[in-house]
């Protein structure tokens, strides 16, 4: 796997970025209860399967890859009872060409960021799933799978983790703006340790 720079802390996610992004009238920051970390819940990953059918079910082939990330992800990591899967298209762009067949299976778009990596986030109902779009060889897609596969096999780093988020959480637990900005230092030591370096000076973004 090609090895992405550390993203780059100066770009946190603000309430005006939230907003900026924000597609149909979903909430900007304040989430519709706290902001709760709950044990590692084994079902997860079935969870995962059962949507994972459902996405390719609906794109076929437009599907080039599917992936559970986030914390769901990481076997005895505790975690938001909400699951991200990365979805990777030939052109998140092109939203016609994904998103009427997911809304079809019960998804909605709920997120455009066309300045971070052409980003576009999808909801299921009841906002049990976050679907992240990315088009191939994604920076931000590549950190996932490398900080989920770092927390699989390095438990101290897995539970260095977990404190952090329980700390975000029981500090800002309306604000999830807040809650992710407060996470972003302890992902980037995280993504250093699995070897992730900086930029350099000079080479393309």
């Amino acid at each position: 796997m090609r090895m992405p720079p550390l993203p780059n802390p100066s770009t946190p996610l603000t309430p005006d970025r939230i907003a900026a992004g924000a597609v149909g009238d979903r909430p900007i920051d304040v989430p519709l209860s706290a902001i709760t970390i709950m044990p590692y819940d084994p079902a997860w990953p079935a969870l995962y399967t059962a949507e994972r059918s459902r996405i390719l079910t609906a794109l076929g082939t437009r599907a080039l890859a599917i992936e559970h990330v986030g914390s769901t992800a990481v076997p005895g990591l505790s975690a938001k009872n909400r699951l991200d899967i990365d979805l990777i298209v030939t052109d998140p762009t092109d939203e016609v060409a994904y998103v009427p067949v997911l809304e079809a299976a019960g998804y909605a778009l709920r997120t455009r960021e066309p300045d971070w990596y052409q980003h576009r986030c999808l909801w299921n109902q009841g906002h049990t799933v976050n679907l992240h779009v990315f088009g191939p060889d994604c920076d931000e897609h590549l950190r996932h799978l490398i900080f989920r596969d770092w927390l699989r096999t390095h438990p101290d780093d897995r539970d260095f983790y977990e404190a952090e988020k329980r700390r975000a959480a029981a500090d800002s637990p309306w604000s999830m703006s807040a809650y992710n900005t407060q996470k972003a230092t302890s992902i980037i030591e995280v993504l250093r340790r699995a070897g992730l370096r900086p930029q350099s000076a000079g080479a393309p973004s």
